[in-house]
């Protein structure tokens, strides 16, 4: 027969894992319809505009993974747009080429870099849409 103690930890350990889950910043596929609910739901945008031939990309992916992983940033919904397979999309945000993120912040860009993969950069970019 469990304990009343045995009963309590299993109640808070599973608290603490559906608390990590809620917390964690959703991660997806770009589509129109889906960067509008993103607009509307309050959380930041990072629209990631890669290639899957970029070695810049996938440098930025990890940097971006990493930061999601911190409190201030766990809340960021992430679109990732194909730069080869979405043309249109990349085109309506201006984009001219892979290794682009862009920062919504509502319907308002708020921050855009091209290449980079300095994380202080990234982050620094990053903040500009939770202040």
């Amino acid at each position: 027969m469990k304990t009343i103690l045995q009963i309590a930890i299993g109640f808070v350990v599973a608290g603490v894992i559906l608390a990590g889950s809620a917390f964690a910043s959703e991660q997806t596929a770009y589509s129109p319809e889906r960067f509008a609910r993103a607009q509307l739901s309050g959380s930041p945008v990072l629209v990631d505009i890669a290639a899957s031939w970029c070695p810049v990309c996938k440098v930025q992916a990890t940097v971006v993974h990493q930061a999601l992983a911190e409190p201030a940033f766990s809340h960021f919904v992430v679109l990732d747009l194909d730069f080869d397979t979405q043309k249109d999309a990349v085109r309506r945000f201006g984009a001219t080429m892979q290794s682009t993120l862009i920062i919504f912040k509502g319907k308002k860009e708020v921050a855009r870099v091209v290449g980079a993969t300095d994380p202080d950069v990234i982050e620094a970019m990053m903040r500009r849409a939770t202040d």
